[in-house]
């Protein structure tokens, strides 16, 4: 028994399938009798556990310069997300650090502990001219892992006494945690929140964000930060064309009713192994949609799964893109939304001891 092949679901995790990793010649599998007799007698392999691991970075803002997403900085307090999002689009980023795209992924977490540290020391030098922070850019700020760490929270309150704005995108309950910090950052024109919304199913939301809040919870999130002060965004992603696109209406109904402002979406992106590890996913939970999904990807990237060409692939191209952007666009119209812009301002930033950057 190969415990890479696909098995049946592990409850709680994401794609059951752990790929090799693209820059590595050798891999490493657990094998032995005592796997074989663990597999016969459960049906299943042992399931993992998650590890945390120090991450020793010495700088903490990265920029980026993606045309897609526009001009910023981008701060991340962990690598790896405990919340086993099917279609992750950061999964290969794991590729990196000689682990996999799959349960390693979800598992094996790089926690930051110096991050508060390290973004005080950026923010205060002189070098650091004040821009739109997005927390995180990559792997969800309030995983469950922030729960112990707190390192969210911690660079909140570094943000607050810098007055320093930052955008949040989160798809977890757990935001509200730190509405005094957004509240305060709100005051100050220096905070927004994007919620993701994939689908409003608990089941299959469930199955496609296994530790992740569920949709109720995350309606409840934008509505206390709306009540805070705080400006919330809907950001519907991925839309999953052939499972979930025929929701865009009732996700955007529903968040305008909570409060949320604006509203915006992404196509599922499919990098690297991500394709197989969703297709897996397709398998053990929706095999009777997986031929219609596939094909609806396929009329969307031009005969492939995915196509990473900057401009496309967040949209997709054809008519059934644009069909979902005609969606996605009356939806947003009756539901109140997107009718106001809203931008954070950079002009409150101030460095310790009260000085403020015109004066420097």
């Amino acid at each position: 028994m190969n415990p890479s092949t696909p098995q049946s679901a592990i409850p709680g995790r994401g794609p059951n399938l752990n790929p090799a990793n693209r820059f590595e010649a050798i891999r490493v599998e657990p094998d032995g009798d005592w796997l074989d007799a663990e597999y016969a007698e459960t049906g299943s392999v042992p399931h993992p556990r998650t590890q945390f691991f120090h991450d020793a970075s010495e700088s903490l803002l990265v920029h980026n310069d993606s045309p897609d997403v526009g001009p910023g900085w981008g701060l991340n307090c962990y690598r790896g997300c405990e919340h086993g999002c099917a279609y992750c689009f950061a999964r290969p980023f794991h590729d990196y650090l000689g682990w996999n795209s799959g349960l390693d992924f979800e598992t094996k977490i790089l926690v930051k502990s110096r991050a508060p540290a390290l973004l005080r020391a950026e923010l205060a030098s002189r070098k650091w001219r004040p821009e739109t922070v997005t927390m995180s850019g990559v792997t969800d700020c309030y995983q469950p892992a922030e729960r112990y760490f707190r390192l969210t929270r911690a660079c909140l309150e570094v943000l607050v006494e810098f007055r320093q704005p930052v955008a949040l995108i989160t798809k977890n309950y757990l935001v509200t945690r730190d509405l005094d910090l957004l509240a305060e950052l709100a005051r100050w024109q220096c905070a927004a929140v994007n919620v993701t919304i994939t689908t409003l199913d608990t089941g299959l939301a469930g199955k496609l964000e296994p530790r992740a809040a569920r949709p109720e919870h995350r309606l409840r999130a934008i509505r206390q930060l709306t009540d805070a002060g705080v400006p919330v965004n809907v950001l519907v992603a991925p839309v999953i064309p052939g499972l979930t696109e025929h929701e865009l209406p009732g996700i955007l109904a529903a968040a305008a009713a909570a409060g949320a402002r604006r509203a915006g979406y992404v196509l599922l992106r499919l990098p690297h192994a991500v394709k197989d590890l969703f297709l897996q996913w397709l398998d053990d939970h929706e095999p009777g949609k997986k031929d219609r999904v596939v094909s609806r990807l396929r009329d969307l990237r031009g005969g492939k799964l995915y196509d990473a060409t900057f401009g496309t692939r967040m949209r997709g191209e054809g008519i059934f893109a644009e069909q979902i952007k005609q969606l996605f666009d009356v939806s947003a119209r009756r539901a109140g939304l997107n009718r106001e812009e809203f931008k954070l301002s950079t002009a409150h930033f101030r460095r310790p001891g009260g000085i403020q950057l015109e004066l420097l």
